[in-house]
Parts: C-alpha cells; sequence; structure tokens
C-alpha cells in the first residue's frame, strides 16, 4: 500500500548558481530528516549527494543526484508527515541539461542564493528554466553568517533581476558573524537553533531591537498575500486578526498558482534556518495533485491526451536521466505521472513501441538504493536492464498508451578530438563514448571522415574535461586530446531554389532521381524544417523519405567548410521519376545534389556561439580586464557594483575564450572571477570565417 498519501508527497529539486551552497543544504535536509547518520562536508569531500570521485575533487556538483527524506513540520502531528522526493542538481553552467531535465519532472524547487553575492548569473539561468516548466518555487538566502553577507541586498537583488513577486516571510536575527538565527513573520517569533548541530529549534520572543523592522516587514508581507484572497482582505481592511493558518493556506495558493515567492534565510554550513526550509517545503510546495494534469498525445497521432496524478489512472512515466553504474549496470531514472508500477509488470515505451519488462524498482538514495515492490503517482524512482529506453522516453500503460512531451536540450558549443593510444583502447572507447552519451544529451561524439579521428562536442571546457577524466576513470580508457575547438554552424541568407538530377544507365536497371528543392532561412532558433509540397504524385510518396535523409545528409554535413547547418527550411516542390529506374538512392543523391546548389546560391554564411559573460574584479583591475575584453572582439552590455567589487556583464565570441581562466587570474592577480553560458549564434566577421576557412582558426 501507499506509505503516504498523495497530498502529502512533494517532488522537489534544489537549485542555484554554483557554490551557493545546494548540496550543503541537502545534506543538512537529510541529517535532520534522519536519513543521513552525519553531516557530509562538500569542503572535506564527504557530501553524501557528491558520490562521484570527480565531485568530491572538485567540491562541485557534476550530475544531479536524487534521494527520499521524510519531515513532520513544527507543531503537527504525524499524519502532517510529508515524503520529499529530493533532486540536488549542478550549479555550473556546463552541466545545465542536469538541471533541466530535472526541473521537467519537478512539482517545485528550492531556489538557493548565496547572502553575499545575490543573484548570479547561473540563478538567472536556472530560474529561467523553472519560469519555462512552470515550477513553483521557494527562495532561501544562504550563507548569511559569510563576511559581506546582506538580506536586504540579496533580497533587492531578486526584486530587480528575477521577479517582484518575492516576499520575505523570514528576516535574519544579526547578519555575518553575529547571525543567530531567524524571525519567522507568519508566526511572530524569533527562532534560534541550539545544540551542537543546530538540531534543536528554539522560539523565542522577538528582540525589542528589531521589532520596527519586523513590523515593516510583516505589514509588506500581509499586504502582499491577502490581496491574493477577497475574505483575507477584508479581514485585513477591517484590521481583524488573522491566523496563521489562514496565512498559510493563502500562501500555499498563490505559491502553486506562480503568485508569489516566500524567501527564506539561514546558514546551510552553520546549521541554522534548515528545518524551517523543510517546513515550508511541506506547508508551501505543491502536492502533484495540485498541478494541473500531464499533457501528452495519442502516439502516432496528434490528439491531445491528459493524465491526472491519480494512482486509479492509466501509468505513464517519463525518464529523464540514465546513469551507468558499475554494479548493476545502465539506471533509468524516471518520475510517475499516474497510475502505479509493480515490479516484473510490462510497460510500453511509446516512443519506441517497445515493450519492456521492469525487472527490478529502486528507490535511489544518491548512489545507494533500496528495492522497492512497486511506484505510485508523483514518486521518483530508478529501474534496470531497460535495453531501449533513452532520456525522454515515455513508459506507460500499453492499453492506454501517451505520449509525453519530449525534453529538449541545447546544441554542443565546444569539440576535441579524441584519439586512443592502443587497440585495446580504441575498443574501451567506442563503449564508453556510446554510454556516455546515452546519459548525457549535450554530449555528441562523431568521425572525422578525412582524418578518421573522433570529435567529442559538449557545453564547454570543464564538460569535455570532466567527460574525458570519466572515461579514464570508469571505462579504464588511456587517450590523447587535442585542443578545444569551437562548434561553428553554417546557414543562409536568402531564398533560393535548385534541380538534382541523378541519372545513371550502365546496362541492365538504371538509376533516375530528380528534384526540384527550394531553401529560405528561418529565424534564429528554429532548426531545421522539411516540407513536401509535391502536388500529383510527380514523385511517388514511398521517394519522399529518401529525399529527406539526402537533406538531413547535407544539414549535418554543411556545404560551405564542413559544420552543420541550422535555421533553414526546405522545401520539395516538383521533380519527376522513372518507372523501372527511379530508386531511394537515386533520390537520395539528387536531393544532395539539390541542396547543395541551392545553398550555394542562398548566400552561405559562417556562424560562431556568443557567449554571455560575468566578470567580478577588484576596481583596479578594471581597465586591464576592459582592455582584454575588448580584444576578444568583446562587447560590454553592463558594468556595475556588487560589494566591494566590480561587476561586468558583457557577450563575447567562444572562438577568443579559451584559456580565459589563467588570463584573468593573471591580469587579477588571482582575485578575478568569471562565470560564462552560451547565449546565441552570430554570424562570423569576414576576416575571420577566411581564417576558419584557412585552417588558421580552431
Amino acid at each position: 500500500m501507499r506509505q503516504y498519501p498523495l497530498d502529502k508527497v512533494r517532488d522537489i529539486g534544489i537549485i542555484a548558481h554554483i557554490d551557493a551552497g545546494k548540496t550543503t543544504v541537502t545534506e543538512r535536509v537529510l541529517f535532520y530528516s534522519g536519513i543521513s547518520h552525519k553531516i557530509g562536508e562538500v569542503h572535506e569531500g564527504e557530501a553524501i549527494m557528491d558520490w562521484m570521485e570527480q565531485e568530491r575533487e572538485r567540491g562541485i556538483t557534476i550530475t544531479s543526484a536524487a534521494t527520499t527524506c521524510y519531515w513532520q513540520p513544527r507543531g503537527l502531528s504525524e499524519k502532517d508527515k510529508c515524503q520529499i522526493n529530493i533532486i540536488d542538481t549542478p550549479g555550473h553552467i556546463d552541466f545545465t541539461a542536469e538541471v533541466q531535465r530535472s526541473l521537467r519532472v519537478l512539482d517545485g524547487a528550492v531556489v538557493v542564493f548565496d547572502g553575499v553575492a545575490g543573484v548570479e548569473p547561473q540563478s538567472e539561468t536556472v530560474w529561467r528554466q523553472a519560469d519555462l516548466y512552470n515550477v513553483p518555487r521557494i527562495c532561501f538566502i544562504n550563507k548569511m553568517d559569510r563576511t559581506g553577507a546582506s538580506f536586504e541586498k540579496s533580497l533587492e537583488s531578486i526584486y530587480q533581476r528575477l521577479t517582484k513577486n518575492a516576499v520575505p516571510v523570514q528576516i535574519p536575527i544579526g547578519s555575518e558573524s553575529s547571525f543567530q538565527g531567524v524571525i519567522d513573520l507568519i508566526e511572530q517569533k524569533a527562532l534560534y537553533f541550539e545544540g551542537e548541530l543546530g538540531e534543536k529549534v528554539v522560539e523565542k520572543e522577538i528582540p525589542e531591537e528589531l521589532k520596527e523592522l519586523v513590523e515593516k516587514y510583516r505589514g509588506e508581507m500581509l499586504e502582499k498575500i491577502v490581496a491574493e484572497d477577497e475574505k483575507l482582505l477584508e479581514k485585513f481592511l477591517n484590521k481583524e486578526d488573522i491566523s496563521t493558518e489562514e496565512l498559510r493556506k493563502v500562501l500555499r495558493k498563490a505559491v502553486v498558482a506562480f503568485n508569489l515567492i516566500p524567501v527564506f534565510c539561514g546558514t546551510a554550513l552553520k546549521n541554522k534556518g534548515i528545518q524551517i526550509l523543510l517546513d515550508a517545503v511541506c506547508y508551501y510546495l505543491p502536492n502533484p495533485q495540485e498541478l494541473p494534469p500531464v499533457q501528452g498525445t495519442k502516439p502516432g497521432t496528434e490528439e491531445g491526451i491528459n493524465r491526472k496524478a491519480e494512482d486509479s489512472e492509466p501509468f505513464s512515466a517519463l525518464v529523464f536521466k540514465i546513469a551507468s553504474d558499475p554494479y548493476v549496470g545502465s539506471l533509468n531514472y524516471f518520475r510517475v505521472y499516474s497510475g502505479t508500477l509493480k515490479k516484473g509488470s510490462y510497460v510500453l515505451n511509446s516512443i519506441t513501441g517497445e515493450k519492456e519488462r521492469i525487472g527490478r524498482i529502486l528507490r535511489m538514495h544518491s548512489n545507494s538504493r533500496e528495492e522497492i515492490e512497486e511506484v505510485f503517482t508523483g514518486d521518483i524512482a530508478a529501474t534496470v536492464g531497460l535495453k531501449k529506453t533513452g532520456t525522454g522516453n515515455t513508459l506507460c500503460d500499453s492499453v492506454e498508451p501517451i505520449l509525453l512531451e519530449k525534453l529538449i536540450f541545447p546544441e554542443p558549443v565546444i569539440s576535441i578530438r579524441i584519439n586512443p593510444e592502443t587497440k585495446t583502447d580504441q575498443e574501451k572507447m567506442v563503449l564508453a563514448l556510446k554510454k556516455l552519451s546515452e546519459e548525457d544529451p549535450t554530449f555528441k561524439t562523431k568521425e572525422d571522415l578525412e582524418t578518421g579521428e573522433t570529435i567529442i562536442s559538449g557545453m564547454g571546457e570543464l564538460h569535455l574535461e570532466v567527460l574525458v577524466e570519466r572515461m579514464r576513470r570508469e571505462f579504464k580508457v588511456s587517450a590523447n586530446t587535442g585542443k578545444p575547438q569551437v562548434a561553428y554552424k553554417e546557414t543562409i541568407t536568402k531564398e533560393s531554389q535548385a534541380e538534382g538530377k541523378y541519372v545513371h544507365q550502365s546496362g541492365g536497371r538504371g538509376q533516375y532521381g530528380h528534384v526540384w528543392l527550394k531553401v529560405r532561412p528561418l529565424e534564429k532558433g528554429k532548426g531545421f524544417e522539411f516540407l513536401n509540397k509535391i502536388k500529383g504524385g510527380v514523385i511517388p510518396k514511398e521517394f519522399i523519405p529518401a529525399v529527406k535523409k539526402g537533406v538531413i545528409e547535407v544539414m549535418n554535413k554543411g556545404v560551405l567548410i564542413g559544420y552543420p547547418m541550422i535555421d533553414m527550411e526546405v522545401t520539395l516542390f516538383d521533380g519527376s521519376f522513372h518507372e523501372v529506374d527511379s530508386s531511394d538512392i537515386a533520390f537520395q543523391i539528387a536531393a544532395i545534389q539539390a541542396v547543395q546548389s541551392a545553398s550555394r546560391k542562398a548566400g552561405l554564411i559562417l556562424l560562431e556561439p556568443i557567449m554571455k559573460i560575468e566578470v567580478v574584479i577588484p576596481d583596479e583591475f578594471f581597465g586591464d580586464v576592459i582592455g582584454d575584453l575588448n580584444k576578444r572582439r568583446g562587447t560590454i552590455e553592463e558594468t556595475k557594483v556588487r560589494n566591494d567589487l566590480k561587476v561586468v556583464d558583457g557577450r563575447v565570441p567562444l572562438g577568443e575564450m579559451f584559456g580565459y581562466a589563467t588570463s584573468l587570474r593573471s591580469l587579477t592577480q588571482g582575485r578575478g572571477t568569471f562565470t560564462m553560458e552560451f547565449n546565441c549564434y552570430q554570424k562570423v566577421p569576414e576576416n575571420i570565417a577566411e581564417e576558419v576557412k584557412e585552417g588558421k582558426r580552431k
């Protein structure tokens, strides 16, 4: 039987900029909820959720880890205890796919901010991703004990850069080294965290010197909350008492509807504020039933269907992650949207049409596993041994199938060549690359047909460095890597059309394929579209897929220099066929000729990835850093002050940024930091494009 009713289930993620303290927050959650008996520290390389060797060495999260804990909010009874399924995600932009796929399957998120830095670039990125998937969230301003920490400034940065709908429901007692606890504005109590590890939450009266500040913040909070409910607004205007329960109920409704975002504060490292954050997860973040039913389509049709979050509905789940496990092989992580699933039963993969047997169901606690017999709606679990199921596939009831919306990931922007040292390494490398690209949808591999070398592509230098290191450690592959290269793209600038004709007679049956294709540019980010406008059967239907295959081949290989083509539409509008000689291969070749010819007439240009960059530096190095960015073809968009530091926001071509970390260190005596993420593709200036063509630039 289901252990916790569905209204007591929370599926949440912990998301943030790198180094804001996500994993430290998760470690405290596991400790206070009784899942772990010892606090694992990130800086000591002992965090439970950072189980990978490299994560412990580097002190960063690389892969999202799932776990489940149970929490009874303060002052409530055992029947109010919640099951909280948590995914701890990476903060580094190179691992953005991990955050994206986690947000796709979560019902709520805790966004962690550094109390000194406030909103940082990756905070904005994960916030936008959460907006994209309509994820209700709460904010936690962490590191309130650090020198320079400011609740007001961090809150102001949330208002300015993320949302005006944030509402503080807590304020800190003291800050920096004198940070002692928090004031709960709803309960109007001061909360202190006592005991060796802050495990005892002690309620006291609000200190006299803070009463005026509490009055100000509570007044602002009440105005925002009562505006969400007519009855409460009436009570407020009539100066009647409003109970804690009424406030919580309305705030919960507003959080689920994305109208308000409560803000909490504390310091995970010093064990203050985490229990109240857990209470907030139970009070304000939605259970699966409070969100709209999951949308999907009937496989093979465009007909929309949905599934309510109920155990009685037909089973549906989305596989959001695949991980290689040294003991059990491939682990498929999935989120159950409706129905239940028992061990040993069969499910349909509605993308491949294959049936798969669920041999084992595992509840994950980071990298350790607990075997369970059955999963229910709202559960996040893993299974092993699925042969033909990949990331983004839907598993469902075979009698009532559904196809859930697929996950879409960004394209890689950086590549390196990789060469195995021996024949044995070559064989191991093929297996390793296959497994790693199954795990990570932003990691792509291809072979350079001219040199026979393997090229691997990813989201950044760190991303590829981590993957090469994983090949060495987990798959025992010895390989040499080349220098990073930019993943350029090609596109067209105007419309054009061309004919492709392949006729080959050599005695006996010949070959005949004839097409007319039109190409036209699409707006940025639209990718590639193929339209079939053949009328009257001038080309039989069975040859259309061959034409499309030829077009896709050119799109992948490019025409100008050999980089993939993007943002263009190709329309097949005319052609002819031969009753006997026409074949798939003939139409494929004809399509290749036509696209190449039309593209050459359509103003081919080279595109390069442009990165959004934020550089944080002491004031005295400002001029040198700006000068250096200008040399790198950078454009400066904004400069501002954060505490005693200068912050430079701008955009720079990726091709100019290799080795920037080292340059910045030497320019700023090791005191400058920067973050960089992909922004868009832009036309490469003529002189640079010439250098790329001649092989002078990579």
